[in-house]
């Protein structure tokens, strides 16, 4: 009896595998070749002037925020512009910014990190330090899960967190000794 219940368990088991990997088959027959990318989800847009500008149009560079090839934020627009040369256009998103916020004026990029948990405690990548205020390093970086929440306002934190496309850009324009300019 034993010797014909495990051929019972081994015929339904093999059964079993052949229907799995024909539903397998047919799944992938039927999927498309490059399914379509789901966006990650953005907050909504501050009211600033950024915010009411033509989405199509391209967002002007702060006046007073020098010349050259530079990394411009605005804290108070809640905006990067990466300036390159003449020839380069400009690139320009939105972040969400830390609870501690630099000083107006010029930085250089001081250090970087690949990867690394950020001060409020998620994985982060490309991060790009530019300053210390009040004890804390301030930084551009991307959380790896992609979500841009609200900082929590108890903690002092420095991340000028932006999308992951937007950290990739960061990541290839900022290198060490890159300027930064902080504008209100």
């Amino acid at each position: 009896m034993a010797r014909s219940s495990s051929g019972i368990v081994a015929g339904l088991t093999a059964a079993a595998v052949a229907v799995v990997g024909f539903l397998g088959y047919q799944a992938s027959a039927t999927a498309p070749a490059h399914p379509p990318k789901v966006a990650a989800q953005e907050p909504a847009p501050a009211a600033s002037p950024a915010a009411k500008q033509d989405p199509s149009k391209p967002v002007a560079v702060p006046e007073g925020s020098g010349t050259g090839v530079r990394v411009v934020y605005s804290v108070g627009q809640k905006r990067v512009w990466l300036v390159g040369d003449p020839a380069q256009p400009t690139k320009s998103f939105t972040v969400m910014p830390s609870t501690v916020h630099p000083k107006p004026g010029s930085y250089a990029v001081g250090s970087r990190s690949g990867s690394v948990t950020g001060s409020d405690g998620v994985p982060i990548e490309h991060v790009v330090r530019f300053a210390s205020t009040e004890g804390v390093a301030v930084g551009f970086s991307a959380r790896t899960d992609g979500a841009l929440p609200e900082p929590d306002p108890n903690k002092k934190t420095g991340g000028i967190r932006m999308t992951r496309a937007d950290g990739d850009a960061m990541w290839a324009f900022a290198t060490i000794a890159s300027k930064v300019v902080v504008v209100p």
